[in-house]
C-alpha cells in the first residue's frame, strides 16, 4: 500500500479461507498461546483512517459479508454469508501505511483509541449479520451460529500470528 486513497475511510483485504487460525495471545511463563480459528469462510484485515466514524460500519459490513468471494461445493462464487461460512477480522494497521523513503509510515491511521471502538464496532456487526444469516439458512444462531458458523477475531494492537490454509490466492482490497 502506498498510500490511503482521497477521502477513504477504512481499507479491508479480503481472503477466502478453508481453515485459518490467529494468535491472540503469546505464550508467557504463566500460560500457552491462545488462539482463535475458523474452518471454511473469509479473512477480512482491516484498517481505519483518521476521520473514520461509525456511520460507515453498516455499509462495509454490508459490503464485504455480500461479496460472492466464497467458492461453493457446485464451483460456483458465494457470499460469506451464503455459503453459509466463517469469518475471521484481523485488525492490520499496516494497511495505512505510506512510503517514505525506505520506511513505512502511518500518520494517516486513525488514533488506537478511536481505531478499538471501530473495530469493535465492526467487528460485533459483523457478527450480528453473518449470524442472522445462518439462522435464516436453516442454523441456530442462538447455539452459536448455523452449520458451523462462527466469528472470530484478533486483538486491536497486537501483533499475531496467523496460519492460513485457502484453494487459492484469491484476495480482494476494498476502500470504504
Amino acid at each position: 500500500m502506498t498510500e490511503k486513497a482521497a477521502g477513504s475511510a477504512a481499507r479491508a483485504v479480503l481472503q477466502q479461507c478453508l481453515h485459518a487460525r490467529l494468535q491472540v495471545k503469546p505464550a508467557d511463563e504463566q500460560s500457552e498461546a491462545q488462539w482463535v480459528q475458523i474452518d471454511r469462510g473469509m479473512v477480512i484485515y482491516i484498517c481505519f483512517f483518521k476521520g473514520a466514524t461509525e456511520d460507515i460500519l453498516p455499509k462495509m459490513v454490508s459490503s464485504l459479508l455480500n461479496l460472492r468471494l466464497c467458492e461453493s461445493d457446485s464451483g460456483r462464487l458465494v457470499s460469506v454469508s451464503e455459503l453459509p461460512g466463517s469469518l475471521l477480522v484481523v485488525p492490520q494497521a499496516t494497511l495505512g501505511g505510506r512510503a517514505k523513503g525506505r520506511a513505512m509510515q502511518y500518520h494517516g491511521n486513525v488514533g488506537k483509541e478511536e481505531g478499538l471502538r471501530l473495530y469493535g464496532g465492526f467487528v460485533e456487526l459483523c457478527e450480528k449479520e453473518l449470524l442472522a444469516a445462518a439462522a435464516v439458512a436453516g442454523g441456530d444462531a442462538e447455539a452459536g451460529g448455523g452449520a458451523g458458523v462462527a466469528v472470530r477475531c484478533g486483538t486491536y494492537g497486537n501483533r499475531q500470528v496467523l496460519q492460513l490454509d485457502t484453494n487459492g490466492p484469491y484476495t480482494h482490497l476494498m476502500e470504504f
